[in-house]
C-alpha cells in the first residue's frame, strides 16, 4: 500500500528531516539575479505523522506537523485544505509551542476527513519559515492518506434490488366483500329471471288480484288503526289499490296524480271510476292536506279500497267469460 511508507515515517516521532544545508566554504557562483538573502537557507527541521493513515470515505483522521527552527524565528502554518477538495478539514487549525527555550519549536494539528477512494492528496499550502529576512517553504503538497472503500471486492456479480414503492398494502378487505355481493347480486338476478321465464312456460302467471289480497291482509295484520296511525292505515290501503290498477290497467302508472290515473282509467269499463275517484280525494286530504280522520272513517276507505279491487277482477272475470262464451257459439247464432 502507498501509504505504508508514510505511516513508517509517522510512528516514530519526532521524525526529522533534515531540509537545511550548511552553506560551503567560500564564495559561491550564483546567478546575478538571485538576492544574497535566499543563499543562506534557514536551518529548519520537519516531521509529520497521519493518523490512522488508511480510513474510510468521511472517518476523520489527524495529520500532525512539527517544525524546529532557530530562536526568533517566525512559524506560519496554513489553514487548512480548500474546501471542495477531496479532502476538507473539520475542525480550525490547532498550535503547540514545545518547552524548548533555546529554539523554536512549534507542533500543528489538523483534523480532516477525505470524500473519495483511493490515496488522497492532502492538498495543504506551505509551511513558511523566516528569520532575518530570509524565508523557508516547507512543502506539504506532497502528504496522502489512503481511503479504503467498504464496498465488497467484486461487485460485478451482485445484482442489486429492484426499487421497492413506498407503500405496499394488498386489497382491502372490503373490495372482496363488495365483489362478492356483486357475485351474488348476479346470480340472484340469473335465478329470478329464469325463474319467471319457467314459470311462463307452464303457464303460471302472476295473479293481480291475489297479490293484492295478500297485501290487503298483511296491512291489517299490522295493527295501525288500533296503534292510532290512521293516515298510514289509509295511504298503504290505497297504495294497494294503485299498484293493482296498474297491473290490470296499461295506462295506470303508480306514478300518476289522481286526476292523471282518473283520465288513464275513465274509458275502462271495468273500473268503477265515480268510486275510484272519491277514495283516492279522501285519501290524499289524509296523505298530502295531513287531514284528521277517524278510525271508524280509516276502515271505511280501506273496505272501500279493497271492494273497488274485487269489482274491477269480477267485471274482468266477467268480460273474459262473455268472450269465451261468444269464442264458442256457432256462426250462425252470432249472425243471428
Amino acid at each position: 500500500m502507498a501509504s505504508a511508507a508514510f505511516s513508517t515515517v509517522a510512528v516514530a516521532w519526532p521524525l526529522m528531516l533534515a531540509l537545511a544545508q550548511s552553506t560551503p566554504q567560500g564564495t559561491p557562483q550564483r546567478p546575478a539575479n538571485t538576492p544574497a538573502a535566499t543563499q543562506a537557507q534557514l536551518p529548519v527541521q520537519m516531521g509529520y505523522s497521519v493518523e490512522p493513515d488508511t480510513v474510510t470515505v468521511g472517518d476523520p483522521f489527524r495529520l500532525t506537523v512539527r517544525i524546529h527552527a532557530p530562536r526568533g524565528a517566525s512559524i506560519a502554518f496554513p489553514a487548512g485544505p480548500d474546501s471542495g477538495a477531496a479532502v476538507e478539514a473539520l475542525d480550525p487549525r490547532q498550535e503547540r509551542q514545545g518547552p524548548d527555550s533555546t529554539a523554536l519549536d512549534v507542533t500543528g494539528t489538523w483534523r480532516l476527513a477525505a470524500w473519495d477512494t483511493g490515496d488522497q492528496l492532502l492538498r495543504i499550502k506551505d509551511i513558511v519559515v523566516t528569520m532575518d529576512g530570509r524565508e523557508r517553504r516547507i512543502p506539504l503538497s506532497t502528504l496522502r492518506v489512503h481511503v479504503k472503500s467498504v464496498l465488497p471486492a467484486d461487485t460485478a456479480q451482485r445484482i442489486p434490488k429492484p426499487q421497492r414503492a413506498i407503500f405496499e398494502f394488498g386489497l382491502p378487505w372490503w373490495y372482496w366483500l363488495l365483489a362478492a355481493l356483486a357475485v351474488i347480486g348476479i346470480i340472484g338476478l340469473l335465478w329470478w329471471w329464469w325463474h319467471r321465464r319457467q314459470k311462463r312456460r307452464k303457464g303460471d302467471v302472476d295473479d293481480p288480484f291475489a297479490d293484492a289480497e295478500t297485501e290487503f291482509a298483511r296491512v291489517d295484520r299490522l295493527g295501525l288503526v288500533e296503534a292510532g296511525e290512521r293516515g298510514r292505515y289509509v295511504a298503504l290501503m290505497v297504495e294497494v289499490l294503485r299498484t293493482y290498477l296498474a297491473r290490470r290497467v296499461p295506462d295506470a302508472h303508480p306514478a300518476l296524480t289522481t286526476n292523471e290515473l282518473l283520465i288513464a282509467v275513465r274509458d275502462n269499463r271495468s273500473v268503477p271510476v265515480n268510486r275510484l275517484a272519491l277514495v283516492l280525494a279522501d285519501a290524499d286530504l289524509v296523505k298530502f292536506a295531513r287531514r284528521a280522520t277517524t278510525a271508524e272513517r280509516a276502515r271505511e276507505l280501506g273496505a272501500e279500497a279493497r271492494g273497488i279491487v274485487a269489482a274491477v277482477h269480477a267485471a274482468e272475470l266477467k268480460a273474459a267469460e262473455e268472450a269465451k262464451r261468444a269464442a264458442a257459439e256457432p256462426p250462425k247464432e252470432r249472425a243471428a
